[in-house]
């Protein structure tokens, strides 16, 4: 990972909800071959303690759940909306262009968990992600059959994470004008601009940058 002091952010818990922010991951492992495996899910994040647990579920029977048996080994990738940042929108021109992103990190050990486990997680999930609580697809409304038959596909997995590395590039090491000038000009852009320059202006005032821009 790109590694710089001047992209971090403010404090640690700008992190964790970026990352609460930014469920749908990548997840990846490497196989019995030494080949890298990937898949993109959305994951609940919980910390007690200043220890951050994600959960979600994969299919059985494919190339990256056959690797994450046999290799417990992985990295969960959080990202969010990106965006080029062109040199000629800098105070003192005659640089390069770059481009703005966050994206954080996770590296831990994937635990395969029970039926159990799998059944409060789909709970968890829906409850979190649909916006009516008594919609018919919410777990409860759902056919006991249906779920049951659908549940032998997959399997949840809890990763309790070991090291969390995160990169922040927001222009911080840009001066006063070039930084309200690049996002005077990513506010003309379309959406995923207009979201970086939300996260450049957050990042420039600490009680706010933990919001979702």
């Amino acid at each position: 990972m790109y590694d710089i002091p001047h992209f971090k952010a403010s404090n640690h818990q700008h992190v964790i909800d970026f990352m609460q922010a930014n469920p749908f991951v990548t997840l990846c492992g490497v196989d019995a071959n030494g080949l890298p495996v990937a898949t993109h899910i959305p994951v609940l994040i919980d910390v007690q303690n200043d220890i951050v647990t994600i959960s979600g579920h994969i299919m059985r029977k494919q190339d990256h759940s056959n690797a994450f048996e046999l290799n417990k080994n992985v990295l969960v990738i959080f990202s969010a909306p990106s965006a080029f940042v062109s040199a000629s929108w800098y105070a003192n021109q005659g640089q390069a262009s770059t481009w703005n992103y966050q994206t954080v990190h996770a590296i831990g050990k994937l635990e395969m968990q029970d039926e159990q486990h799998l059944y409060d997680l789909l709970v968890a999930l829906t409850q979190k992600f649909e916006t009516d609580a008594e919609a018919p697809s919410q777990v409860k409304n759902l056919d006991p059959m249906y779920m049951h038959q659908n549940m032998k596909a997959i399997v949840s997995f809890e990763i309790v994470v070991d090291q969390l590395k995160h990169v922040f590039k927001l222009s911080q090491n840009r001066d006063e004008a070039s930084h309200t000038n690049i996002q005077n000009e990513l506010n003309k852009g379309d959406a995923a601009c207009k979201y970086m320059a939300a996260a450049m202006k957050a990042q420039l005032n600490p009680k706010d940058s933990h919001k979702n821009p």
